[in-house]
């Protein structure tokens, strides 16, 4: 039997290449496609996440099935080049899917016609786009590096990961740059995000790298052959991040202090959260994941293992089976849901209560505000107040306030209820949020009783519940 792939979970390997050479100001790319995968890549992709118009460094060889058939695509990459003429910028072309089936390699090419232009074959139909990313930084370290030894600026922090397309990377960025500049070092080079094409050679001179990102970066800073921190999610990690940044910059004291003073004011509203009356709240919470491994990974850590909540499921996007997936919703609904709009989309075809909470694309949300970190203790701090405030919404929407419309008639008589009917109303009502479940079950026995009293029934049985579920 054929198995039908619901969704794909993640872009192809040409999408993450794009986004990180693009992402360069000094770099301009061509990339061997047909004209809808630079619609979708440079304009509709970036529009609806980035908030960005179009890519103005990003043009298509626009592929069409003439040269798909039969001639290749090299007059195409050809006539691209000579449209664009002298630029200042290093251009490099990229391959898609199209161009890799007709085995459009075009190294020799460029190197007879264009010996300053260079090919990366982003192997789009066999990698996905975190594997694209991580390749591609190594590439133009390989391609564009120097050769000259490092020459360490003492105190000094580069940070490597931050591409177009992901996820909450502006506020995110800024936590980590507070965490380095509050240890007393000095962030030098942000790469690719914040950098040109040859700061690639000075990423080495670093005291000390920080990698964003658990699914990308890695490569690249085996490379740098400099001391690697990840970026942190939550209390612990966080705090062993300052301790190792002073460590390994020679501020030690300066990062000690700043650890002090972060528990007196950053984390000062996560203390009077938690020992506010909501913090009963949090044993009970159950909440959800899907999301890119770096975010999967930190929130299970932070609101599981540190928070006290419920997680019912972790799951990396790029591995995860949308198919079960969503069977695994139907079967264990989550009061919290982290995820993509696919994830989304999910719980509403299956009327869940959950409240969904974007943290990760695909996904038409838009990420560019500085003050919405998931990471370090500013994270900590805006997870924690979006999930109070979420909690209130929910009691709110469980307050006995109904519209005269939908108000459920009170039937004349007492209408009992049979022992497989109590039992379904308890495994429906477990389901809804520990807060409102009260509220909840006596909502339902209210309605099941209203629709046996119309239906003339004498008992309230397992049907007329499945019917209102």
């Amino acid at each position: 039997m054929t198995k039908t792939i619901r969704d794909e979970p993640t872009a192809s390997a040409y999408w993450g290449a794009v986004n990180t050479f693009c992402a360069l100001r000094d770099v301009h790319v061509i990339a061997d496609a047909p004209v809808g995968c630079y619609n979708l890549v440079g304009a509709a992709v970036m529009d609806y996440t980035d908030a960005i118009p179009y890519l103005e460094n990003f043009t298509p060889t626009s592929l069409t099935e003439k040269e798909i058939a039969s001639s290749g695509s090299s007059e195409s990459v050809i006539n691209v080049i000579e449209k664009l003429g002298d630029t200042e910028k290093q251009i490099i072309l990229v391959s898609s899917a199209e161009s890799e089936m007709i085995g459009s390699d075009h190294e020799k090419m460029l190197q007879h016609r264009f010996p300053g232009i260079r090919f990366f074959a982003s192997n789009s139909l066999g990698s996905n786009e975190w594997e694209g990313r991580d390749r591609a930084l190594a590439w133009l370290y390989k391609t564009f590096g120097d050769k000259e030894p490092p020459a360490i600026e003492s105190g000094s922090v580069s940070i490597v990961g931050p591409t177009y397309g992901c996820f909450n990377s502006p506020s995110d960025l800024a936590e980590l740059k507070r965490l380095v500049t509050g240890c007393g070092a000095s962030v030098r080079h942000v790469y690719p995000f914040e950098s040109s094409l040859h700061d690639i050679s000075e990423l080495k001179h670093s005291d000390v790298i920080v990698v964003m990102y658990h699914e990308f970066g890695s490569a690249l800073a085996d490379l740098l052959g400099r001391p690697v921190l990840q970026a942190p999610f939550g209390l612990a990690e966080t705090e062993q991040f300052i301790k190792s940044l002073g460590t390994l910059t020679g501020n030690e004291a300066q990062a000690e202090a700043f650890l002090m003073e972060e528990k007196r004011s950053t984390l000062h509203p996560l203390w009077d959260l938690w020992r506010g009356p909501q913090s009963e709240w949090f044993p009970t919470i159950r909440f959800g994941v899907v999301a890119d491994r770096t975010y999967a990974a930190g929130l299970a850590k932070f609101l599981g293992d540190e928070m006290g909540m419920q997680c019912l499921f972790s799951h990396d996007s790029a591995e995860t089976d949308n198919n079960e997936l969503r069977e695994e919703l139907a079967a264990t609904q989550p009061q919290f849901m982290f995820g993509r709009i696919v994830d989304k989309i999910y719980l509403a075809e299956l009327d869940a209560k959950a409240r969904f909470i974007p943290a990760g694309f695909p996904g038409p949300i838009v990420r560019r505000a500085l003050g919405t970190p998931f990471m370090g203790h500013s994270g900590a701090v805006y997870l924690i107040q979006e999930i109070v405030n979420a909690l209130y919404e929910t009691l709110f929407t469980f307050l006995p306030i109904t519209r005269k419309s939908v108000q459920v008639e009170e039937p004349t008589r007492k209408i009992p209820w049979t022992q497989e009917a109590n039992a379904v109303l308890e495994a429906i009502v477990a389901k809804a949020p520990f807060i409102s479940q009260i509220s909840f079950g006596r909502e339902m026995k209210k309605k099941a009783e209203a629709l046996a009293a119309k239906q003339g029934k004498d008992t309230v049985t397992p049907d007329l519940l499945q019917m209102l579920k």
